[in-house]
């Protein structure tokens, strides 16, 4: 047995769980809220991206918007007319609200609809990405958007 090389080994392995506790403890130190933040923007910014390419301008739906409802996406039960102007409108309104943590439960709870949709209706291959959106989403449902919003302000203020 060579002592020496068991000594270095575990003095290695020593080194290697202190550096992994130290990195736990300096993630201890990031406040929640921060997270929450951070899961409001990235989700936020998805459906807020994909709504401008939905527009010109402020708000003026571009007819390839129209032509993606009726032949791309053709939801059932709902005109395609209407169903372009729902979701481009949602995917600009409930980001901004989102980032904002106004109606954060809300917002989410919205956006959560309009991945199911799309997962079911629209695309059922992109589940990868729908279930990560998903999970965002409803962490944001259950738990509100924390204390960094204007809910967690308007809520201390009450």
């Amino acid at each position: 047995m060579n002592i020496a090389a068991d000594t270095a080994n575990q003095s290695i392995f020593v080194r290697i769980v202190g550096l992994y506790k130290q990195g736990l403890e300096m993630a201890d130190m990031v406040p929640v809220a921060f997270y929450g933040l951070l899961m409001r923007l990235s989700v936020a910014s998805v459906f807020f991206l994909s709504g401008r390419t939905k527009v010109d301008g402020f708000l003026t739906m571009k007819e390839s918007t129209f032509f993606l409802f009726q032949y791309e996406y053709a939801l059932p039960l709902i005109p395609y007319k209407l169903a372009a102007y729902m979701a481009t409108y949602a995917e600009h309104f409930f980001p901004i609200l989102l980032v904002l943590g106004l109606a954060t439960r809300l917002s989410a709870g919205a956006l959560l609809v309009m991945t199911l949709v799309i997962q079911v209706f629209v695309y059922p291959g992109a589940w990868a990405t729908h279930l990560l959106w998903a999970s965002i989403l409803i962490y944001l449902v259950a738990r509100g958007a924390g204390a960094l919003s204007l809910d967690h302000f308007i809520k201390k203020k009450m």
